[in-house]
């Protein structure tokens, strides 16, 4: 994925065939690159973003919208990782296409302090529960 041109359905992110992940800190963003690099994963299926690139995106994002983006998830979604990022958090999208990849990427962001998780997938976005206890009101 290539975050100077990000993949969009109706003007909002949809990077489908990943697994976007939100950490509260670069070390836990860290700890879960080490984990994906030992899982096999290169650096060319991972992408980070800092909170600033993150509200950048998703503020060009709500100006371009389409209309149609407000029938998904998709929109609500950037609007949570928005003030995720406007909190300080970073991100981590990983390409992981099949449901083995999946998973595997879903382990690790339990295992590593994410704060929220979600697998885009062609038709639905999976969130991955299970993540941090007490966070679900952020989600």
């Amino acid at each position: 994925m290539d975050k100077t041109n990000p993949p969009e359905t109706f003007g909002v992110f949809k990077p489908v065939g990943h697994t976007v992940i939100t950490f509260r800190s670069v070390d836990d963003l860290k700890a879960a690159v080490s984990a994906l690099h030992e899982q096999r994963f290169p650096d060319s299926a991972l992408v980070r973003y800092s909170p600033e690139e993150m509200k950048a995106q998703v503020d060009s994002e709500l100006q371009n919208a389409s209309p149609l983006a407000s029938f998904g998830y998709e929109l609500d979604l950037i609007k949570i990782h928005r003030t995720q990022a406007q909190d300080g958090c970073s991100f981590l999208i990983v390409h992981a296409p099949d449901e083995e990849q999946a998973e595997c990427v879903a382990a690790v962001a339990r295992a590593t302090k994410a704060l929220a998780a979600q697998h885009y997938g062609t038709f639905m976005i999976e969130e991955l529960s299970g993540l941090a206890s007490g966070d679900a009101a952020m989600l």
